[in-house]
């Protein structure tokens, strides 16, 4: 398979250039100006490419809860937003506690044929938070633990299974609460948890992520570890830069104060932030109406980050491509994210100046819970591209 991409802006971490990205037998074969080739051509003049990004975090909630998301309409989402791979979590009906539902998720995500999907396992057995036996029978595929959903309480638990997990090169990935304090504060919950994973990540030099860090004081915490040399990395959402508790809408952890999301963005700014992850989280809206927390994200990730970010001045669209595609795909070691030759031909044509309207009820995941609903913003993504095959395509919205 050949695909020729001319004409367009062309940029990655690390480049920034008009030209042109030729892709054959699944990977970037060719980078320059002017190239011929016999093959389908992409013009790409007046847009922008990107390698696809990357999340690392989503909900696709198959097994279990299929009426709020599956694999096949999770993947569609993810290649409407840009994405091609995904790594998603634990907390699915039963949790993903067995190589039985790895396989499970992975022979669904080869007959949806779209994006790549890598489940996680959770780190305690059923997310019961007191149980690590199941990691002696999870095999080299995992790249990550986590009990996302929820916090790991038991100190002497989470101790075991960075140890475990340190022996075993995997990730911990944590959500950062403990529940008993939270109902009291949420706030302290997010930052007691925070300072406990990274002083036990320290001790057991287990490579610890954190996820969707809201909290300023946590964000501090991990920059000292960071400095300390601790093999520790972290992510922001969309929504946590981009709302502030202004807005009622519920997520896990809930939207901060305003000097919360300006010490995110000044934290991508130093270099701090790893990456931006969606927490894609579909619901039913009668959910929504009952209380339940998330976000439907993987669709406007893009164009909320762009705006925030780089159309407000904050960072350069490469540092935008390093935190959504470089970073994240080196976290899950995956040979993506770059726009190098010998990568993999994932990309994403973009049209910058396209001022679009968020409208949810044209969401490809069945999830249409959004707080950004009806909300304009920079930046549309018109076609995913994943190893030279086109898997979304909406130029026709120009």
């Amino acid at each position: 398979m050949e695909l020729l991409v001319k004409g367009a802006r062309v940029v990655d971490s690390s480049q920034d250039f008009e030209g042109d990205v030729y892709i054959r037998n699944g990977k970037i074969d060719e980078i320059g100006k002017s190239l011929s080739k016999d093959c389908s051509v992409i013009d790409g003049k007046g847009l922008t490419i990107l390698p696809a990004f990357v999340d690392l975090h989503s909900h696709f909630r198959d097994p279990g809860q299929t009426y709020k998301e599956d694999i096949l309409s999770g993947s569609r989402a993810a290649a409407a937003g840009g994405y091609t791979a995904v790594n998603l979590m634990a907390n699915t009906d039963p949790p993903c506690s067995s190589m039985e539902i790895v396989e499970y998720v992975k022979n669904k995500a080869d007959e949806a044929g779209l994006i790549d999907v890598y489940q996680s396992i959770s780190i305690t057995k059923n997310m019961e938070g007191n149980d690590i036996s199941h990691l002696e029978k999870i095999d080299k595929g995992v790249k990550i633990i986590s009990d996302d959903g929820k916090g790991v309480l038991s100190i002497d638990i989470m101790y075991k299974a960075m140890v475990k997990a340190k022996d075993m090169g995997i990730i911990v990935m944590t959500h950062e609460e403990d529940e008993s304090i939270a109902k009291y504060d949420a706030r302290l919950s997010e930052n007691i948890m925070t300072i406990r994973d990274i002083v036990l990540s320290e001790y057991t030099l287990c490579p610890l992520h954190i996820a969707h860090v809201s909290t300023k004081e946590a964000m501090k915490s991990i920059m000292d570890a960071k400095k300390r040399g601790v093999p520790v990395t972290c992510e922001v959402t969309p929504h946590h830069i981009s709302l502030d508790n202004s807005v009622d809408y519920k997520v896990n952890p809930p939207l901060r104060d305003a000097t919360d999301v300006k010490f995110l963005i000044e934290s991508i700014k130093d270099g701090f932030v790893d990456v931006i992850s969606t927490d894609h989280a579909p619901h039913t809206m009668e959910d929504k109406r009952n209380g339940a927390r998330g976000i439907s994200g993987l669709e406007t990730a893009f164009c909320v980050c762009f705006t925030k970010l780089v159309h407000e001045g904050n960072i350069s669209l490469s540092r935008l491509s390093e935190i959504m595609s470089k970073n994240p795909a080196r976290i899950l070691k995956l040979n993506k994210g770059e726009i190098k030759i010998g990568y993999d031909g994932d990309l994403v044509l973009v049209d910058l100046n396209k001022k679009i309207k968020v409208d949810a009820k044209n969401f490809e995941s069945k999830g249409k819970n959004t707080p950004f609903d009806g909300m304009e913003f920079y930046g549309k993504v018109l076609m995913t591209v994943k190893g030279g095959r086109v898997i979304y395509d909406n130029r026709q919205a120009l």
